[in-house]
């Protein structure tokens, strides 16, 4: 029996992000979900270690990983249209959950309950917050990178991304924007000064 779900997944690399967008680099929702993994890891890991809250670290990780899975059928419908009005969000759900729901049954029966609960996640939990975050904060992060690379067609999304992270009124975002966020601006020759001062 052949079962096609890591050969779908596999194919996230093709899929672009930010296509209404001119963008210096293009970004794929491969490594757009490896971003989000390490930054939703960051923020479960400052909620449970700096901030000394109980978080379950791992389905946070695991969240963020499947956190895309729906794109590799439905494609990456950029953000104006996603959220252009309650209708078109609500279908748009819909059709996120059915895609995923069509993935997991393209893994063997066995390995389903393994793996479904992070494909298709429980959106009201303090976890999944966190990978939203997260995922907010990897948008920003590309806006920051593409700013820097002088390309001013990310400035209004640049402060809109910003203002509507501050706005959740989440302390592990507002630790990363203190402690991390800073070494973006930084050329590898100023990140390798700062490893050797």
């Amino acid at each position: 029996m052949r079962y096609d779900f890591y050969a779908y997944m596999d194919r996230m690399k093709y899929i672009k992000r930010w296509q209404l967008m001119r963008s210096t680099r293009e970004e794929n929702i491969m490594e757009h979900s490896h971003g989000v993994t390490m930054l939703a890891h960051a923020l479960a890991t400052i909620r449970k270690e700096v901030f000394q809250k109980d978080v379950d670290v791992l389905k946070v990780v695991l969240y963020a990983v499947y956190h895309e899975t729906s794109e590799v059928i439905t494609g990456d419908l950029p953000t104006p249209i996603k959220y252009y009005n309650q209708g078109i969000h609500g279908a748009y759900k819909d059709l996120e959950k059915k895609a995923c729901e069509k993935m997991v049954s393209t893994l063997p029966p066995e390995m389903q309950s393994g793996v479904a609960p992070f494909v298709l996640a429980d959106e009201d939990s303090e976890e999944y917050k966190l990978v939203k975050c997260a995922d907010r904060l990897s948008a920003y992060i590309k806006c920051l990178e593409e700013l820097k690379s002088g390309n001013t067609e990310f400035s209004k999304a640049k402060k809109s991304i910003e203002a509507d992270l501050h706005a959740r009124g989440v302390e592990e975002v507002e630790y990363f924007f203190t402690h991390f966020i800073p070494s973006y601006s930084l050329s590898l020759d100023e990140l390798d000064n700062e490893i050797d001062g």
